[in-house]
Parts: structure tokens; sequence; C-alpha cells
């Protein structure tokens, strides 16, 4: 400190605290700037992880490629013939840009059917029915999409060429089996399949012919029930033996407007929805096992599917058509889906969950008006007004005339119970016999199933009651 006098020495101190506040000053901005993007960074995070499938995540801003296994995919090679022209002759850019309209089409026809488009090796088109989201229906959407690229491309000759001479041909080739998709991408979600099911519809396609779609075995028994098919031959398949193939006609007779194989008819979407309908229990199922209260020990996933069992013995035994037994089995799904948002009123806030979800798997306006008012139906007392109704009311007391009464019987009292919503033991087996004393079935299916078994429940219930 020599030669520093306290004037100078004081100066210093003061230089070093204001250098000192600055620099505190400093790394408070940057802590603030540092927090700022944290939470930019975690909202784009989030808001990226929501649009993209489950499972895909980002680490440390890089992402993370994952695979996926898919059971039952159906894979769709679509070669469009027409690059021979070009040594013809024709210019260039306009078998281009034919291409390229014939490739948008395509694009439209696989949205429609929510077909996932893989991609596009010059004129070869693949995608995939059953991903990302997968459905037991996909061979069958993946044959009606192909039949609409086929009608499509015919179409499209006959407007540009008239009667002249044809440019583009297709010829389609498919396979359902298990895949492997990969997934990339990050503002547009792209995926990429492998497996020997790729493989073998290449190879299907490659055999086909021109304006054929050929299906393999597997594919053919599963929509065999919609579609007339010939059978075309057989494919080796190494370590696998012979593949047998089939050429798709068209949809049957019975299936399509006019019979001409053409356009599905109100027929085919009744039994297309026959088939899809497992793909709806088992997201209603779902959400019945995660988000229905504890307490619930009689309205719960098992009450659910036995009313989706009995409305469809009960609809067949009542004589109802394929689309009123439809319609019954999903009213009887949707009928107490309610209970995920309130106990009272469950009947309507299942009714409000079903027009949400319906109209995604193509059900009409009107089909979801009677489901609707089938749901309503059972709300107690119940009072059906027609067949459809008096079956699931049955269906849904089903349990009294059935040899397990006792042990059902005494679920629902534990539920009404946790809810304060019941007395003593005692008194739940009186009200009991009063309610199944006045009950009857409507339909004579469920009396003459259950109504002798009924009249014994009431002897058994009044041997427990205690004065």
């Amino acid at each position: 400190m020599t030669g520093i006098n306290n004037e100078e020495l004081v100066k210093r101190i003061a230089r070093l605290a204001k250098q000192n506040q600055e620099l505190e000053d400093h790394i408070k901005k940057l802590e603030k700037q540092n927090d700022k993007l944290t939470r930019d960074y975690e909202k784009v995070k989030a808001l990226y992880e929501k649009a993209t499938p489950e499972g895909i995540k980002e680490a440390d801003g890089e992402k993370k490629e994952q695979s996926l296994k898919f059971n039952m995919a159906t894979v769709l090679f679509a070669d469009i013939h027409g690059f021979a022209k070009l040594l013809e002759g024709m210019d260039s850019s306009s078998v281009m840009d034919e291409l390229d309209e014939i490739l948008y089409e395509f694009d439209a026809i696989v949205t429609r059917y929510k077909i996932e488009k893989i991609k596009t090796i010059g004129d070869t088109y693949m995608c995939a029915g059953g991903i990302p989201v997968k459905n037991i229906t996909n061979p069958v959407d993946v044959v009606m999409a192909a039949m609409e690229m086929r009608n499509f491309l015919s179409k499209y000759e006959t407007e540009k060429r008239g009667d002249g001479n044809k440019i583009w041909d297709l010829k389609i080739g498919i396979h359902t089996g298990p895949v492997t998709a990969s997934i990339s991408g990050k503002k547009k979600v792209n995926y990429d399949i492998k497996g020997d099911t790729v493989n073998t519809a290449s190879r299907v396609e490659a055999v086909s012919e021109k304006g054929t779609i050929l299906i393999s075995v597997m594919t053919y028994e599963l929509v065999k029930e919609f579609f007339d098919c010939e059978y075309f031959g057989k494919l080796p398949v190494k370590y696998k033996g012979d593949l047998q193939m089939y050429r798709v006609q068209g949809l049957k007779p019975e299936f399509s407007q006019n019979g001409e194989g053409m356009v599905p008819n109100e027929a085919f979407k009744v039994k297309f929805g026959l088939i899809q309908f497992t793909d709806i229990q088992e997201v209603i199922l779902d959400k019945l096992e995660k988000e229905l209260p504890d307490y619930l020990y009689y309205h719960n996933v098992k009450h659910t599917v036995d009313v989706v069992t009995e409305v469809e013995l009960i609809g067949w035994g009542e004589g109802c058509t394929d689309e009123e037994i439809l319609l019954l089995k999903t009213a009887g799904l949707f009928h107490d889906v309610g209970h995920t948002v309130a106990y009272d009123n469950h009947e309507y806030h299942g009714t409000v969950i079903a027009r949400e979800m319906l109209p995604k798997y193509n059900y009409s306006p009107e089909q979801i008006e009677r489901i609707c008012s089938i749901i309503m139906s059972t709300k107690l007392p119940p009072r059906p007004t027609n067949l459809l109704e008096n079956i699931i009311c049955d269906s849904d007391l089903d349990y009294l005339g059935r040899s397990d009464f006792i042990p059902v019987s005494n679920t629902l009292y534990e539920e009404l119970k946790a809810q304060n919503k019941m007395g003593s033991l005692n008194d739940w087996n009186k009200i009991q016999v009063k309610f199944i004393s006045g009950h009857q079935y409507f339909t004579a299916t469920a009396r003459s199933l259950r109504e002798v078994n009924k009249q014994q429940q009431i002897e058994r219930i009044q041997s427990l009651i205690t004065d």
C-alpha cells in the first residue's frame, strides 16, 4: 500500500465496489435471460410433444428417433407407368405435370381413408394402413383406396385423351402383416416402414399386371367378405413357401350401389361399422378403465361389456337388422361412459361423448340421434318407446334374472353406500324386493331367458331380510 494515500485508496475501493455491482447486475440480467430461454424452450418442447405421436420426445434440443411395432398393417405399392412416353417424344414437362396431378389425388384418397403415405420413389407410390393409429379395418381401407386410385386414373385418362392412346397405367400390390415404423421429422412427422411385410407387398406389386389390384392371401382373408376376388397364382417366398395371390375385381354386388362394384352402399357401411366397432370399443373400455372413479363397483368395465354382449344376444333374438345391432352395441358401449364425468345424469353425459366421438367413425347424424335416444332410455325408471330401447333396458337390468344376482346386487349396494346414497344392507334388500317385484322385462327374448330366475331371486332376497 506504499505510496497510496487514504484518499486514493477510498477511490479505488469505490471503483471496485461499482465494478462489482455492475458485475452482479450483469449476472442477474443473464440469469433472467437464461430463465426466459428455459421457459421458452419448455413451451416449444411441450407444443412439439403434443403435436407428435406418443413416445416421440426431445432431449437437449435433438430429436431421438424411435421405432414402433405394428402387429397388423396393410402395405400398398402402386406403380404408375407413364415415363415410357418420354421416349416416344412427348414433352417431358407435360408428363411430369400429369404425374404430379395423379400423385396429388392419390394423397387425397389415402387421407380420406386415414392411410399413412410413406413415400414416392419415382413413379412408385407407397402407403400403409394401420399406422400410426392402430385399427382393425385397415385391410378394407387400403383395398378401397386402391380401387379409388384405379378408378381415378381411368377417368383421368378418359378426360385427358378420350379414346386416344393411354399414357398412364397402374398396377398395385397389397400385403398385410407386422411392420416396424421408424419416425423422423420435426415440423412434419414422417414414417418409414420395414420388414417382411413391406418386402412382400413390393414383390406382389412386381408380379401384378396393368390395371390390376393384386392382394396376398393374408389380405384376402381379411377382406373377402366385401370384395369379389379371383385367384391369381402363387408367389415363391424365401423360407416361407408359396404365397397365394388374388385379383380384386370390385365390391360384391350386395355391397355396391347399383351392383356395379365401384361405390359402397349402405349395407357395406353397416357391415364395415360392425367390424370397426372393435376399434371404438377398445378406446371406450380404455377410457373407462382409466377414468372411472374407484367407488364404482357396479358401473364398471365389466358391466359395460355385459350390456354390449346382451344387446347383441337379445337383438338377434328379436330379429333386429345388422344396422340395428350396430346401433344397439354402440349405445350399450356408451351408455355408462358418462360416469367418467358425473354419477348423476350420466346418461346425458354419455350422449355428449357419443356425439363428439362417433362422427370420427363415419356414423351418420341420423344414426347418432338414434343411439343417443337409446342411451337416454336407460335412465331410471326405464320408459322405452320402441324395440331398440326395450332391448337396451332389458340388457341393462339383465342381472336381475341371472344366477349371480346376489353378488352383483351387493356391488351396486356398495357403490351407493360409498356415496352416502344408501343405508344398511337390510334396507337395500327391502328396496330390491320391491323393485324386482314391480319389474317386468320388455322383450319376449329377455322374458324367456330371465323371468323365471327373477322370481327365484325375490325369494332368495326375502330370506335375507330381517325385520
